[in-house]
Parts: structure tokens; sequence; C-alpha cells
């Protein structure tokens, strides 16, 4: 059971993870976040030490629950393809995402790139323990003889990543879904073709 404390915190963390999603670091301020907690800045200044200190907090939240929920989709699949077919399906609609305003992996990835080298950081340990999963999950296919020893798991996992990231950016720019849905079909296309 949470304190009160601790919900209030976790409160001001879930309300201002969209707001950071969406603007991203550098376009919210603290005056943003106490609007839409309609807490006082003392209360505020009571849970985190700094913008820096929210904002690390913010993104730390939004890594765990994209992890979280793409690790439980993936995980429902039995075989090393359907494993990745759940993983494509769930970026079938860009434009409606898990959490509003697109993946936080790739909007963080972005902003950090140059600024916030601690945050950088941390998506990148989201970005490679990602693709050692998948790299794993292919291998377990080609052990399994469900996949052809021809796919280079490494390889495909980067590309169907980097697809799909980029995807969601550019589609959420032009407001349409469409060439997700070719795209998803294009790289289980891919993926089919190594089944044995």
């Amino acid at each position: 059971m949470l304190t009160k404390a601790q919900r209030t915190k976790q409160f001001i963390l879930e309300t201002a993870a969209p707001l950071f999603n969406e603007r991203g670091i550098a376009g919210v301020n603290i005056d943003d976040v106490l609007a839409a907690t309609k807490l006082t800045k003392g209360c505020l200044y009571g849970h985190f030490e700094s913008k820096d200190d929210l904002s690390g907090q913010v993104v730390e939240l939004l890594l765990t629950k994209i992890s979280e929920k793409l690790l439980t989709t993936v995980s429902q699949g039995h075989t090393a393809k359907a494993k990745v077919f759940a993983f494509l399906d769930f970026y079938k609609d860009p434009l409606n995402t898990y959490i509003r305003g697109g993946c936080p992996i790739f909007n963080t990835a972005v902003e950090a790139d140059d600024h916030y080298p601690a945050i950088r950081e941390k998506v990148a340990g989201v970005l490679r323990k990602g693709q050692e999963l998948f790299v794993s999950i292919l291998q377990q296919g080609i052990d399994a003889g469900e996949l052809s020893s021809k796919l280079d798991p490494a390889m495909y996992a980067f590309k169907v990543v980097a697809a799909v990231e980029g995807g969601v950016v550019m589609c959420r720019a032009m407001n349409t879904a469409k060439p997700m849905q070719g795209l998803i079909k294009s790289l289980k296309a891919e993926l089919e073709s190594y089944s044995t």
C-alpha cells in the first residue's frame, strides 16, 4: 500500500508523462506540470529536487511502461514468429499509441541525443535490452527449426525496430496510419520467407 506522499508523487509522474511524451523535455516547464496536476510548487518540489529530477523520473516511467507493455504483448506469442508479429501489431495504429504522443523510446531518444546524456543512456539501455530480446526470440526460432538459419537475427531485429519507430514518426507527421499497415505487412512477409 502506497503512502499518501507516494501516491502524490505517482500522480505527478503519471500526469506529467503524457506532457513530456508529447512536447519533449524542453517543451514542458514546471508551470505546465502544476497546471495539469493542480498542485502547488511547494508540493511539487517536495517530491522532486528540480525539473531535471522530475524529467528523469518521468522518462524512467515512460520507458518502463512501454517496455512492460511490449514485453507483455510479445510474450503472448507461442512461437518466435507469433512473438515478432505481436510486436509489429502493437504498432499498427501509430495515431493512437499506447502512451499518448507516440513512442516514448523514439521521442526521448531524439531529444536526449545532444542535450540530456543521462537520459540518452537510459534510452540506449532500453534499446539494447529490446534488441537483445528480439535477437534471442529469432535465434530460438532458428534453433527450434521454425525459422531458417539464413535469417540474420541481429540485422532483422534492427531493421524491424528502426523501420517501425521511423514509421510511427512519419505516420504521425502525415496524420495517416495507412503506410504503417503496408510496412507491417512487408516486415511480416519478409519473416515468413524464412519460415521452414
